[in-house]
């Protein structure tokens, strides 16, 4: 069995765009925790087994190409299911005295700290991810109704672009069923790159 160890394009490039235009295109759907691994067998949508062992540090993306046959006219590409974020704005905060944001910091990280929810922060945004049930997680921000702060669900794919490597892997590569998470009970626009873990 042949094994696939590089990502050779991306379905969101305007060059590989171009070359799907008419191709025909094999579909290999990972949830997003095995999506995280650098190794796996899996079965496409025409139930055409892959190996799949890429190269250390490589990081899989919705859209990435694993094969391209041009004589077939055959693109085999990768499909991700990644769950929503939970997505905490503090923005209204920067107009506060410091004491007040100090004070509303500490009180959202002792909600989320006693949740066991990792997050990730960027600027003013903190991105914690779906570890239970979307709706306990409702219930457990309205609960601490915190003043000062808005909250809401995004899809991955919307929040993966203004990601790093780790953080990426932090929101979507440990919370699987495997993750040793513990279970208590838009954006401004920026050009999609294509990430490879350090």
């Amino acid at each position: 069995m042949k094994i696939y160890t590089e990502i050779i394009g991306n379905l969101d490039d305007p060059a590989w765009r171009e070359r799907a235009e008419g191709a025909e295109i094999e579909t290999i759907d990972l949830d997003q925790w095995t999506a995280q691994k650098s190794r796996f067998v899996v079965r496409s949508d025409r139930d055409n087994e892959y190996a799949v062992a890429l190269k250390r540090h490589s990081q899989l993306l919705g859209g990435d190409i694993i094969d391209y046959r041009p004589a077939e006219r055959r693109i085999v590409a990768i499909r991700i299911a990644l769950s929503d974020v939970l997505l905490i704005e503090l923005g209204e905060l920067a107009t506060q005295a410091p004491e007040q944001i100090i004070h509303t910091a500490v009180e959202l990280g002792h909600a989320i700290g006693n949740q066991h929810w990792p997050a990730v922060v960027k600027g003013t945004r903190v991105y914690v991810p779906l570890t239970v049930d979307r709706k306990v997680m409702e219930s457990v921000m309205r609960t601490h109704h915190i003043e000062g702060i808005s909250f809401s669900f995004q899809p991955g794919r919307e929040v993966i672009p203004y990601l790093a490597p780790h953080e990426i892997r932090r929101l979507f590569g440990g919370t699987g069923p495997d993750s040793d998470v513990h279970h208590h009970h838009h954006p401004d626009e920026h050009p999609r790159e294509h990430v490879h873990a350090d």
